[in-house]
Order: structure tokens, then C-alpha cells, then sequence
């Protein structure tokens, strides 16, 4: 390269004295007719693009071919006047306005800005005004413009930006400005990206200005256009322009509805509840007041009465005592035909032993038979929604047609070791090193197939993989990282993706792959990495090579993770088999956790039923009594049936097909140990309070007084839990139907097996023990525990000494616990504080929050945990989201009009516009991108004015010569066969620098076309959701999205459904609340109506059904204060608490509508009425509630607590323990308390009638009782 020598003196005393100086010496004259450059003087480098001649020459009058071409490319405005510039410039003109000509002629007034702009630089004939050359080259005996200033006025430059800013290029789904202006913020911006010198752009430097020294220089008075012109011919469309866009009705936010800060629920909750309280206390006083004014009025009035027995009185007097008047009388037909029917059983099952045993493990053989087709549903997709439901449906309709969602393999790489706290991840080691990593990736293979990443990957151009990482920035080119100027190169890709595009084509955005940062890209503490790989149909040959791959992946990132910690920094990844694998690991790390609670709810149940005749004194006396009473075998085999019922229900469902889940395996066991377990104290309980009372007769007798009085009580908890699982099956979560149907069998084969096997190995286990053989060894007789009594006329008794006294929780419960809740002022409290806690459940409900985060279903210290919390914290983009259209008919114009956007025929309510629409309130949408439309691509893909770069056909612009003339009416537009012929032809043009419209890379996918229907049979516009970052915006994107896809069929008539690889697994929240609803309102209904028909008492089935209710609300409450969320898990463990929490209540509830005459007789006069079969059920079955439900329940709940299964911790523990607690205090403190004061009528127990000979009995039973234990009326 030379230069002139007096050209170098002057160049540099430009230099030196500044640009008027420069003014002067390349451009002298500033004047209106007069040019400052005009022609082309070859290239600055071998493949460089031509510069312009300095030339300050007159304008000149262009001949007529030159005229036209202006007036084609420039508008009609240059029709006459002369002109600086020639034909070659014209020419080069149109092909550099060609590319930016497709991406912005959408919006007619960012275009004529755009190329108003460059047609007035390139030809006005007073260029010299506004333009003056400050650094030139000379070649060749040629003055070359090197750089130049311009001057554009802010007015225009202003709204130049303002036209174009909002601009959308649909291909690529984003702005037109990231192409046209380095995704420019504003108009300096733009100018400067126009002006800068680059191989793809200006070939010499164009400065923009906003002042110049030189008086004769100023910008030109041009007038922008607006994209909402008063002028139809320009105004820009929805989509392009927010300001001509169609105002949208406005959303409210989920849970909107507050009083202050309160949730309008919790507000309702508290401010109901405060009333009722200070009422209460109000009338209390009142009352308390006017019985002392009452008082003091009748005090010689006052009634002295005793009708309290003497502490003297013969306890074999036939006289009641003053609670036995309030005895009922009344005799229930259903509860007697139940007594006799189940005492019938337990005589049979107790006196043929081995047919009923026999019969009863044939039944179960047979049922588990059907174990050898069991099978485990652990597919995600399949467990949470049905195949019918319309999540699934939408997914295999979206596959089907366009392929399975690509599977995403991602890193995050974070400088967050520090103590100092987050530094920037990136430095040019750094670089480098992830450099070689990635070549590392690209070279591995899959261990089985042997397959690359190259095999596998997606690639929208054919070539090339999609792999979205910083390092495409540099080219993936060691060689392109400088170590001082990185920093350089990255800001200005960050700021103009489109000038660093990877191998495949697509711009790759700062906020998919820099992640903690503001300004500074080079300050971001974060980078991400995605390698997209093709997927497949399940099971598919693609879908096993990509998992070969995908392993091979996982161990090399594994080694990764250490080489990126000796480097300060800390990595984490998911691939797309990790989560199951993960899944499978935490379903086995809490296999052992689950097996040592149940175990220990085993070893409990079975030491706890030996105690039940075992006493202290009785052993110091004879501790050889402690091998025959010991009922550990009897226990053992209560066990055992449980386990028998499961593996019945199990093989029951498994000979027709229903898989089981984790869930079941993981659950149901524990729902049949405390239901059954419950039930074997009973019984066994009842059984020996008759071995007590009915010593003299035989054990088959016994054995049917035992059940008899039990066995309606199993019949009602039974049929309420069974119909409450039961509901579950109408369920279309599989999942919940499966656990229900599962549940349901097992309970319910689990009580048959009960009263049936059961009852058959108590009375062998009776006869063991009055045979005074060894506890589980009856071969051996403990000739030491042999003591009888004479005069038995069946069978040796035992001594009386010998007769095991109250348990100290039974005592406890006679004489303190009953007494004290069942006092006045105890109830009004009990009442004030469960009412509380019932307020307080149902303020808390609000604040129960849905979703199941993948971080808790994975066991502690699982890879993927660090990389969900980076997910969260450093993703700055969302995932995509496709709003798909189905049998949709695209040839016909009112149905392009119903979904185009960029055109001005199009309905201001069509698909695209609702989408643009929707974008620009992102808080309540949660779009984020503009919406890839390939029909109004097409549209304009067919454009004539693209000359031969897009649509060519016969060596033409498809459209050239047709009439009418292609416009943005759409009257040009094609229909019919037409349509669909050239949609073929834009589908399969590959996608080019030339023609970034063509639809190849784009929408190749995106449509699919009945070529015999003339129809599409399916097509997709793409859009992207804003950073999802909890499972509330999860669940909230997945509902807007919904929102907008009924909004558009409302609007346009088009059948359209969101669709999103999230979606399906999020489907049940849609509806989660409501079923969850409806599946505890039927049950309690099912609870509220089994009740009223078997305890024959509309009241006390109504008490029941409240204090169930109040039970599931604080437990529902308790999940809010513990942070459990509601999804299938915690749907499936609220059905198990209605099912439990009947359990408490049903046993107690029945000992107070049929209370047992012999404990009732105990209570003396301290209690009448209602407080006297309270007392009586609390006495009765407290202790057995208490130790048979609660403590064997705690124990099991309690081992979960240490479980590494997050899932198991959360969702087991927490709501299980909140079940325990307030299950038993609402059974035992709330439910015999309101019982006491709103109960329904008391009806004769049967088993308790027996004229004189059940009387003499029950006498019995309180003469060995000691006399100092008896409830005295002076008892506190």
C-alpha cells in the first residue's frame, strides 16, 4: 500500500489541526448540488468490499435505466433531480440492503427509515452538507474513502430506533435489532453499529456525530416514520409496533384476593373465629353473672339433695347406682343384627380353627398368585397423568407430528468457592480449559453403540451440532483467545450476537449461556453449557444410543467436576437419563429406613399385646407366668396377616394389569400396620376384659362376646376407610387411582383376615395359654404357672391374686385423664383452643404452596441437587413453549387472517397479535420472546421485492408478474393448492446469509401439510417463557400459557393447545386443588353416611365427620408451617389421614353410642347423661386407642425422620407425625368432649344384656377390681 507523499504531510497535519482542517482537504466545498464521494475505487483488501471515490464534484443528472434503478430500490421521491452516485454504487446498494431489507420489511417504517437513511447518504445531491471524508487511501492513482463523518439529526436518528426497536425476526425468534443493530439499546447505539467497519458490514468507518464545528455542515431534515404512522402505508403491525396493538383484558394474579396482607381466606378464618371467641366469653360471663344474682334471689329455694351410694354399700346389691339411670334402653337393629352376625364368626372361626385358617391362606394364595405378573411403573410421565388425560394426549399429538422435545444435556460452571463470596468465572485460562473440555466431549463414545456427539446431536443446518456455549464467541478456536483483549471480543459478541454466530447458524444470546451478572459480561460469575441431542420414540434404536452417549457424558463430566474444583470452581450438569437414575437411587437408599420402622412398629405391636396380661406383681410372684401369658407370637402373626392382606391386594391388581409404583410399595404398608394393628388391640383387648368377666365359659364363647362388641366397631372404621381409598379411583392420576385401588383391596382384605384367621389363632393361642403351655414353643407345658382354682366347671381359672389388674394407662384414664377433660370449664377450653387450631388450619391454607421440587425426590448428596439450585439461580432464559394448531385451514384467507400479524389485513385479535400481546405483560403471561410465526415468514419469504435471493422460480422472484401484485394487504397472497405448493418450496429452502427468511433450518418441523386436504395438519408457533426459577412459576406458566391458548380459540375459532416438555409432568396441579377438594369432601360424605347408618345417630356421625374434617384441615395447615407442598404425594397421604384419622375416631365413637353396661356402672355419680358414655368410651377403648394406634404410629413416623430421602423426610415424616398428633389428640380430647355435650342417643350394647347371669358377671368383674381403685364420688 503507498501513499501519495504530499498526501502523507497532509494526512498528518490533519491529524494534528483537526477535522476542518480534514473538511478541507477531502472535502473543500460544503454546498448544497454538490457530492462528497461518488463512484467505487476497487477494495481495501483482496475479498474486501468496494470503497466509495472521494468526490466533491457537482450532482448529476442520472440516465434513465439509473433513474429506475434508484427509484426501485429508493422510493418514489427520486424521481427527478440529479443524483451522487452511479450505477455500480446503486448496485452494491441493493445487495447490501437485501439482507436487512428481509428482516425488517415487516414493519414498512423501520424499512423506509432504514432505507432512507442509506439512499440519502449514498445518493442526495447535498451529500457535501451532511457528510465530510476525514481519512482517505490512495491506489492506483484513486482516492479511496477510508472514514467519514455524518450527520443525521437526533430527531431522526430517534426515530429511526424507535421504528425498528420492536421489530421481529421470526425465524430466529428474536428482535430484528439484534441483526441490524448489534441488539442496539438505543440510537447511538444503532449508528454505531451501522458506521463501525467490519468484513460483514461497512467496508470504511462511518462516524455519526450529534455535533460539527463546521458552520456550512448539517444534518439533513428528514422526517421519520413512525410505526404507528398516521400513514396506513407505513404503520407496522402488532407485532413490530406495541403501540398500534390490540389492549388485551386484563389478568389478575393467582391468590390476588387480600385484606392487607392476609389472604382473603385467612382473613375470613381469623375474623370468624375472634367473633365466636368473644361471644363465648361474653355469654360466659353474662351466664356466670346473672346464676350469682339468680343465687342470691332463691338462696332459701336452693335444693339439697344426695343421691349418691354410700362408700359402705354391698357391691352385690341389685340397686343401680345414680349413672346407671341414664343407661340406655333402646335396643339398634343394624348394630344387633352386626353383634350377632360377627359373635356367629368369631364362634365358628373359634371352634373350627384349622378350616378357617385353611381357607382363609387359600383365599390369599390365590390372590397373590397374580405377584407373577406384577410389574412397576417408574416412568414420570405415566405415574402423574393419565394417557387419556388432555397433558398426554397433547404430548403424543406433539411428538407424533413433530418429533419428541430434543433431550438437553447441561453445565453450569460458578466461582462461588471463594470465602470472599462469587468472583467472575471467567478468565482466559478458564477459557482455554473449557476449550479442550468440550473438544473432550465432542470425541467421547457410548460404552454399547460407540456413537459421537456427531452421530447423535441436532443439527438445524445439517452440519453442524447445536451446542450453546461461550466458547462460540471465539470461534471454538484456541487460537482466537487473546489473553489481554478476551474481554473485548466477549463484550462486543454480548452486544451483537449476530456477529459471533456458531457453526449452526443461530445467534447465540448472552442469557442462555452467562449467568450473575449485570453490566460487565466478563463480570458474570456464572456460564452454561447445552449440547442438544435428537430424541425419539421410547425405546427407539435413537433413544438407546443417545442413553449410551448420555453415559459416557455423565462420567466424563463427573471427572470434569474434579478438574473445575482444583481450579477454584465448582461444576454441576444434568443429562437426560440423570434424573431417573438419581430417582432410582433415592428409592433404594429408603428402602432400609422404611423396612427398620416397620420392623420396629412390628417388634412394639407384638411386645405391647404380651403386656396386655402381664403385671408386675404377678410376675414377682410366679415369673414363670411370663412364658404363657406372653402373646408374642400372637403378635407376630397379627403382623403377618397384615402382610398377607398387602401381597393379596397387590396380586389381586396385578392379575388385571394395574402396575404398582413406588409409592404403593413405600406406603401402603404402613396404612394396613396401623389400621391392623389397631384392630388386634381391640380384640384382644375386649377379649381378655371377658376372660376377666366370663371365666367359666369356654373359649368359643368368649371368643363371640369379644367380637361381637369389636368386631361393628372394625365393620365401621373399616367400611369408611375403604370407601375413602375407593374414591381415589375415579381418579385419572395414575398414581392416586393406583395407591387407591391398591389401599383400598388391602384394608379391606386386611379386616376379613382379622375376624376370620385371627380371631381362629387367638382362641388356639387361649387354649395354649390355659393349657399353661410356652409362648411360641407350645410343645413345652410351664408346669410352674400351673395354679387353679376348684370349683371351675370347664376349665382352670386363674387365682385371684393372679387376675391382672388395670394397666397404669387404663388406671390413668379412669381416674385423672377423663374426669379432668370431661369438667365444665375443661370442655368450654378444649373446645375454644380445637376450634383455634381449626381457625388457624384454614387461615394456613392459603400459604399450602403446589409442586413437588426435583431437589426433594433426590436422596441427600445426589449430583444433581448443586446443579437444580444453579438451575435456579443462574438461568436467565425459560423454557420454550409452542402454541399448536390442529386441522387448521391455511389456504383460505379468513383463516390466514385469524393467525397472521404482519400484514394489515391481518385481525387485530389473530394468534400472533394475542402473543405479542401477552409478551409485553410478562409478570402475568410469563412469554418472554416474540412468537415465530412461519406463516407470516412465508408471507414475506414470497416477497417479489427479495429479487432472486429467496423465491426464484424460472430464474425470477416467484412473484414478480403476478397480478394482483404481492402487498402487505395479503391480496397477492397465495390460497388453495397455490398455498400449499409454494409452502413445500419455502419448507425445503435451506436457510442462507442471502435468505435468512427461507424456512429450512426455521420451520423444516414446524408444519405439517395434508398435501390431500389441501390443510395443515398441524403447525406450531414458538415462543419462550421468562426464567422459571420455583415450581409456582412453573405451575403459573403452565396455566397462562393455557390461558392464552383458550383466549385464541375464543378469538379466532382456531383449535390450539400450549405445549411445553414440562407440561405433562405439571398437568395435576391444574386441577390438583380441586380434586384434592373433592376427594376429602366425598369422603367425608362416604364417613359421614357409613356412620350415621351403623352407630344409628345423625348427631354423632356428624360429631365424627367434624372432627375428622378439623383433623385433615390442621394437618393441611401443618403442611404450610412445615413446608410440604401439595401434589399426588401429599394427595395420596391426605387421604390416608381421612382414613387414619376415622380410625382414631370410629372406636371411640362407638363405645359412646353402645357403651359397655359393666364400665359404665364404674362411673358412679360422678357423670350423667352424655358426660357418663363419654367417660365410659374413654375408660373403654382410650387405652387401647392410645397404645394400639397413637404409640405404635409415632414409633414407625419417628424412624422416617432419618431417612436421606429428602421426599421421605418432607412428605412422610412431616405429614405423617402432624397425623399422629393431631389424629389422637382430636380422638381422645376433642371428639369425647363434644360428644359429651352434642352427642346423639346411646343405644344397649347387646354383649352387656344378659339378665341376671351378665349381671353376676359384671359383678365379678368390678369385685376384682381392688376397692381402692373404684371411682368414689369424692375421686379427683
Amino acid at each position: 500500500m503507498t501513499q501519495h507523499p504530499v498526501h502523507k504531510l497532509l494526512a498528518v497535519g490533519a491529524l494534528l489541526v483537526g477535522s476542518v482542517v480534514g473538511a478541507e482537504l477531502y472535502t473543500p466545498k460544503h454546498e448544497a448540488g454538490r457530492c462528497a464521494f461518488r463512484g467505487q475505487c476497487g477494495s481495501k483488501y483482496f475479498f474486501g468490499k468496494e470503497l466509495p471515490c472521494v468526490d466533491n464534484g457537482l450532482a448529476e443528472e442520472p440516465d434513465d435505466d439509473l433513474r429506475q434503478q434508484i427509484v426501485d430500490l429508493c422510493g418514489e421521491k427520486w424521481t427527478s433531480g440529479p443524483v451522487c452516485c452511479n450505477a455500480d454504487q446503486v448496485r452494491s446498494l441493493s445487495s447490501e440492503l437485501g439482507t436487512p431489507k428481509q428482516i425488517i420489511s415487516s414493519c414498512p417504517a423501520c424499512k423506509e427509515n432504514f432505507f432512507n437513511l442509506f439512499c440519502t447518504f449514498t445518493c442526495s445531491p447535498d451529500q457535501s452538507l451532511f457528510v465530510n471524508i476525514t481519512r482517505v487511501q490512495e491506489k492506483n492513482g484513486k482516492t479511496r474513502v477510508l472514514e467519514l463523518d455524518q450527520l443525521v439529526s437526533d430527531q431522526y436518528s430517534s426515530g429511526f430506533y424507535d421504528s425498528c426497536k420492536e421489530v421481529k425476526f421470526g425465524s430466529s425468534n428474536s428482535k430484528a435489532m439484534d441483526f441490524i443493530g448489534g441488539g442496539a439499546k438505543n440510537y447511538t447505539q444503532l449508528l454505531k453499529f451501522l458506521g463501525d467497519e467490519k468484513l460483514v458490514g461497512s467496508p470504511f468507518q462511518m462516524n455519526f456525530p450529534r455535533e460539527y464545528d463546521n458552520p456550512a455542515m448539517s444534518p439533513r431534515e428528514m422526517k421519520p416514520k413512525k410505526c404507528n404512522d398516521e400513514d396506513p402505508d407505513y404503520r407496522c403491525a402488532c407485532v413490530d409496533c406495541p403501540d398500534v396493538c390490540p389492549e388485551l383484558p386484563a389478568v389478575s394474579k393467582p391468590g390476588s384476593c387480600k385484606v392487607g396482607v392476609l389472604p382473603c381466606l385467612s382473613f375470613a378464618s381469623i375474623f370468624v373465629y375472634c367473633i365466636l371467641l368473644f361471644s363465648a366469653v361474653a355469654a360466659v360471663i353474662g351466664h356466670v353473672m346473672w346464676r350469682r344474682h339468680a343465687r342470691r334471689r332463691n338462696e332459701r329455694l336452693r335444693l339439697l339433695q344426695d343421691a349418691s351410694p354410700s362408700d359402705d354399700e354391698d357391691e352385690g346389691d341389685l340397686v343401680l347406682n345414680p349413672a346407671m339411670l341414664d343407661q340406655p334402653r333402646r335396643y339398634y337393629k343394624i348394630n344387633t343384627w352386626c353383634d350377632a352376625a360377627f359373635s356367629r364368626l368369631g364362634h365358628f372361626a373359634a371352634r373350627f380353627p384349622a378350616i378357617t385358617i385353611s381357607s382363609t391362606l387359600i383365599f390369599v394364595a390365590v390372590l397373590s398368585a397374580g405377584w407373577i405378573r406384577f410389574d412397576l411403573e417408574r416412568e414420570p410421565a405415566r405415574l402423574w397423568v393419565s394417557p387419556t388425560s388432555p397433558a398426554a394426549q397433547e404430548k403424543a399429538f406433539f411428538d407424533s407430528n413433530f418429533g419428541p422435545f430434543y433431550r438437553a444435556e447441561k453445565i453450569f460452571l460458578v466461582n462461588d468457592q471463594s470465602p470472599e463470596g462469587p468472583a467472575p468465572v471467567l478468565s482466559y485460562d478458564t477459557i482455554l480449559w473449557w476449550m479442550d473440555v468440550e473438544r473432550s466431549v465432542a470425541r467421547l463414545k457410548g460404552p454399547k453403540f460407540g456413537g459421537t456427539l456427531n452421530d447423535i446431536c441436532l443439527k438445524p443446518t445439517g452440519t453442524a451440532c447445536v451446542v450453546q456455549s461461550v466458547t462460540a464467541y471465539f470461534g471454538n478456536d484456541p487460537g482466537l483467545v487473546d489473553e489481554k483483549k478476551w474481554k473485548d471480543r466477549l463484550r462486543k459478541c454480548v452486544d451483537s450476537p449476530v456477529e459471533c454466530r456458531p457453526a449452526y447458524g443461530q445467534p447465540v444470546e448472552a442469557n442462555m449461556i452467562l449467568g450473575g451478572w449485570t453490566s460487565d459480561p466478563a463480570n458474570a460469575t456464572a456460564i452454561t453449557v447445552n449440547w442438544v441431542v435428537k430424541n425419539g420414540a421410547e425405546g427407539s434404536p435413537e433413544v438407546e444410543r443417545a442413553a449410551d452417549w448420555e453415559a459416557a457424558l455423565r462420567d466424563r463430566l463427573l471427572e470434569v467436576q474434579q478438574e473445575a474444583q482444583d481450579r477454584g470452581l465448582r461444576l454441576s450438569f444434568s443429562t437426560e437419563i440423570s434424573l431417573e437414575e438419581e430417582l432410582n437411587k433415592s428409592t433404594n437408599t429408603d428402602a432400609k429406613i422404611v423396612a427398620i420402622s416397620y420392623v420396629i412398629m412390628f417388634l412394639y405391636a407384638s411386645l405391647a399385646l404380651g403386656s396386655t396380661t402381664l403385671s408386675l406383681r404377678g410376675l414377682l410372684r410366679n415369673p414363670a407366668i411370663a412364658l404363657v401369658q406372653s402373646k408374642f407370637s400372637l403378635g407376630v402373626m397379627g403382623i403377618l396377616i397384615v402382610l398377607m392382606s398387602i401381597s393379596a391386594s397387590v396380586g389381586l391388581f396385578s392379575w388385571f394389569g394395574l402396575k404398582a409404583t413406588l409409592i404403593i410399595a413405600e406406603v401402603i404398608p404402613f396404612i394396613v400396620l396401623a389400621v391392623g394393628v389397631d384392630n388386634i388391640f381391640l380384640i384382644v383387648h375386649e377379649f381378655e376384659r371377658v376372660n376377666i368377666s366370663h371365666p367359666d365359659i369356654v373359649v368359643e364363647e368368649r371368643i363371640a362376646k369379644a367380637l361381637g362388641r369389636m368386631g361393628p366397631s372394625i365393620l365401621l372404621s373399616a367400611l369408611t376407610e375403604t370407601a375413602s381409598f375407593t374414591l381415589g379411583v375415579f381418579v385419572g392420576m395414575p398414581a392416586v387411582r393406583n395407591f387407591a385401588a391398591y389401599a383400598a383391596a388391602a384394608v379391606f382384605i386386611n379386616a376379613i383376615l382379622q375376624i376370620t384367621m385371627f380371631v381362629s389363632v387367638l382362641a388356639l393361642n387361649q387354649m395354649r395359654v390355659e393349657d399353661h403351655r410356652a409362648d411360641c414353643i407350645p410343645c413345652i407345658q410351664v408346669k410352674a404357672a400351673r395354679v387353679h382354682l376348684t370349683g371351675g366347671n370347664v376349665s382352670p381359672g386363674a387365682r385371684h391374686y393372679e387376675v391382672p389388674e388395670e394397666s397404669w394407662l387404663q388406671q390413668f384414664i379412669r381416674r385423672h385423664y377423663a374426669p379432668a377433660i370431661l369438667g365444665k370449664k375443661a370442655k368450654g377450653v378444649i373446645v375454644a383452643v380445637f376450634l383455634g387450631l381449626f381457625a388457624a388450619g384454614i387461615a394456613l391454607i392459603p400459604e399450602v404452596k403446589l409442586g413437588l421440587d426435583q431437589r426433594v425426590a433426590i436422596p441427600d448428596g445426589s449430583y444433581l441437587i448443586p446443579y437444580f439450585n444453579d438451575l435456579y439461580d443462574y438461568m436467565e432464559t425459560g423454557p420454550p413453549v409452542f402454541f399448536v394448531t390442529r386441522e387448521f385451514n391455511a389456504t383460505q384467507r379468513k383463516y390466514q387472517r385469524e393467525v397472521c400479524s404482519r400484514f394489515t389485513t391481518c385481525e387485530q385479535m389473530s394468534l400472533t397479535n394475542i402473543l405479542e400481546g401477552e409478551r409485553k405483560r410478562p409478570d402475568v403471561s410469563y412469554i418472554s420472546s416474540p412468537a415465530a410465526s412461519w406463516i407470516d415468514d412465508y408471507f414475506l419469504w414470497l416477497n417479489p421485492d427479495l429479487g432472486d435471493q429467496c423465491c426464484v422460480e424460472h430464474g425470477e422472484a416467484c412473484f414478480a408478474h403476478r397480478e394482483p401484485p404481492w402487498d402487505i394487504t395479503l391480496s397477492g397472497m397465495p390460497e388453495d393448492g397455490e398455498f400449499v405448493k409454494y409452502l413445500h418450496k419455502f419448507l425445503s429452502s435451506p436457510t442462507t446469509e442471502d435468505c435468512p427468511l427461507a424456512g429450512q433450518a426455521a420451520y423444516g418441523n414446524t408444519v405439517v401439510v395434508d398435501s390431500e386436504t389441501d390443510t395443515i395438519k398441524a403447525s406450531h408457533f414458538r415462543a419462550m417463557h421468562t426464567p422459571l426459577r420455583s415450581q409456582d412459576d412453573f405451575i403459573n406458566a403452565m396455566s397462562s400459557a393455557r390461558r392464552i391458548a383458550s383466549s385464541i380459540q375464543r378469538e379466532t375459532g382456531v383449535e390450539v393447545f400450549p405445549y411445553s416438555v414440562f407440561y405433562v409432568f405439571f398437568d395435576q396441579y391444574a386441577s390438583i386443588v380441586s380434586l384434592t377438594a373433592t376427594l376429602l369432601g366425598c369422603a367425608v360424605a362416604i364417613i359421614f353416611l357409613v356412620s350415621t347408618v351403623l352407630l344409628g345417630s345423625i348427631r354423632t356421625a356428624a360429631v365424627v365427620t367434624v372432627t375428622v374434617c378439623m383433623t385433615v384441615i390442621d394437618i393441611i395447615g401443618a403442611m404450610a408451617v412445615f413446608g410440604v407442598s401439595l401434589n399426588a404425594v401429599s394427595l395420596v397421604n391426605l387421604i390416608i389421614c381421612v382414613g387414619i384419622a376415622v380410625e382414631f375416631c370410629a372406636h371411640v365413637a362407638r363405645a359412646y353410642t353402645f357403651p359397655s353396661r359393666t364400665v359404665m356402672e364404674r362411673a358412679k355419680n360422678r357423670f350423667r347423661g352424655r358426660d357418663a358414655r363419654a367417660w365410659t368410651a374413654l375408660v373403654n377403648v382410650g387405652a387401647s386407642v392410645f397404645s394400639g394406634i397413637t404409640v405404635t404410629k409415632l414409633l414407625g413416623v419417628c424412624v422416617l425422620a432419618f431417612t436421606r430421602s429428602k421426599i421421605f423426610e418432607i412428605y412422610y415424616f412431616r405429614v405423617w407425625l402432624a397425623l399422629v398428633v393431631f389424629a389422637a389428640t382430636h380422638a381422645l380430647i376433642f371428639l369425647p368432649v363434644v360428644l359429651s355435650l352434642v352427642g346423639g342417643e346411646g343405644y344397649v350394647d347387646p354383649e352387656s344384656e344378659g339378665g341376671i347371669e351378665e349381671d353376676l358377671a359384671s359383678r365379678r368383674y368390678r369385685a376384682l377390681v381392688p376397692e381402692s381403685d373404684t371411682d368414689s364420688e369424692d375421686e379427683s
